[in-house]
């Protein structure tokens, strides 16, 4: 039996391997392997897909998090609101800096967070507020930016989303190997059209030094490494082009009729599906069908961030339902129809149809 992964990474990046290969010879040659050339100009090729004035290229998303937060000034004694239904580096970074993650109720349509209960969750401590824009489909923050405080785009799962690092003061991203912008490695990004908190963010990735010789802040260790960035820079061209494909693979699972068996994720002209997450109260069956049919499938979040269970409903119950079926650009149309297949199995079985 053919087994269907969640994703395949290795399709994306297959056509591109004699490029890589180059890539990383050219680097090993140049015996710069860190802030070197590409380093430099990824920072700048990075910035001008995005629309922003600066990028700087951080070791992984979450440090891109921790940085980001550091040079807004959060910490001990502030607040900073942010989703329970995201992955735990959202509230992990909030901590590190010694502040107090306030977690805010989702939207039950779209997942992301609701901007009603954020703005409610405001008080004298808040420092910062942190929209997440889950699995690809992006927020608009704008709402949240009239509140008059720092707006932290945690874009790991965005990277090419119609809009996004446009309006907030600061963005992240993360390049794990499974995003929608991807590097052989870890890696990540801080982005900003605010000078002053590009500096800081710099600074702060490398020790707090702009030469190592003279330190202004008490920084960190966190730089994109140069063979991370040299493979970012190939596949940084692409991106759009994958993008569309995910796109065009998310429409093909609604053509086959998946929506008539599960709730599919709500489309937008600007989703760029990260991941296809659907919803279901008949996840577990789903999922063990899937499983021994050799199709991978994946839950998210199903032990949600806040700690008083009750408080956020429609984020328990995203996080009870939700479940990934596979998805890449370029994903076979008969693996999907395969997948549609064996999800109107199980929804029949359970159903009792």
């Amino acid at each position: 039996m053919q087994t269907i992964p969640l994703v395949d990474v290795r399709a994306e990046y297959e056509p591109l391997i004699p490029r890589l290969e180059a890539a990383f010879r050219e680097v090993l040659e140049s015996e710069r392997f860190i802030r070197g050339p590409h380093y430099w100009a990824f920072q700048e090729e990075a910035a001008g897909y995005l629309g922003v004035k600066r990028a700087i290229g951080v070791a992984n998303g979450t440090d891109a998090l921790v940085l980001a937060l550091d040079a807004l000034r959060v910490g001990p004694g502030d607040e900073v609101i942010c989703p329970a239904f995201t992955f735990y580096a959202t509230a992990e970074s909030i901590v590190r800096r010694g502040a107090t993650p306030v977690f805010a109720e989702i939207d039950p349509a779209t997942l992301n967070l609701d901007l009603d209960d954020a703005a409610a969750k405001v008080t004298e401590r808040t420092r910062a507020i942190i929209p997440v824009h889950l699995f690809g489909r992006l927020l608009d923050v704008r709402p949240l930016v009239e509140l008059g405080l720092p707006v932290l785009e945690d874009a790991a799962q965005a990277f090419g989303a119609p809009g996004v690092a446009q309006h907030g003061a600061i963005s992240t991203f993360s390049f794990y190997p499974t995003k929608n912008l991807f590097c052989l490695g870890d890696g990540g990004l801080v982005t900003t059209s605010d000078e002053e908190l590009a500096e800081r963010v710099q600074l702060l990735s490398f020790h707090g030094s702009r030469d190592k010789s003279a330190f202004d802040l008490v920084g960190y260790n966190s730089r994109l490494d140069e063979l991370q960035a040299a493979f970012l820079r190939i596949f940084l061209p692409e991106v759009a082009g994958w993008n569309e494909a995910r796109r065009a693979a998310a429409a093909r699972y609604a053509e086959l009729g998946l929506g008539d068996l599960v709730e599919l994720p709500q489309d937008d002209p600007g989703h760029v599906y990260h991941l296809f997450v659907c919803r279901s109260r008949e996840r577990d069956a789903i999922r063990t069908a899937l499983a021994e049919a050799g199709i991978a499938s994946a839950t998210y979040y199903t032990t949600p961030l806040h700690l008083q269970p009750g408080s956020l409903p429609a984020t328990e119950q995203a996080g009870a339902e939700n479940f990934s079926l596979p998805l890449w650009p370029g994903i076979p149309a008969d693996a999907q129809e395969r997948v549609v297949d064996v999800v109107r199995s199980a929804v029949s079985v359970t159903s009792g149809v």
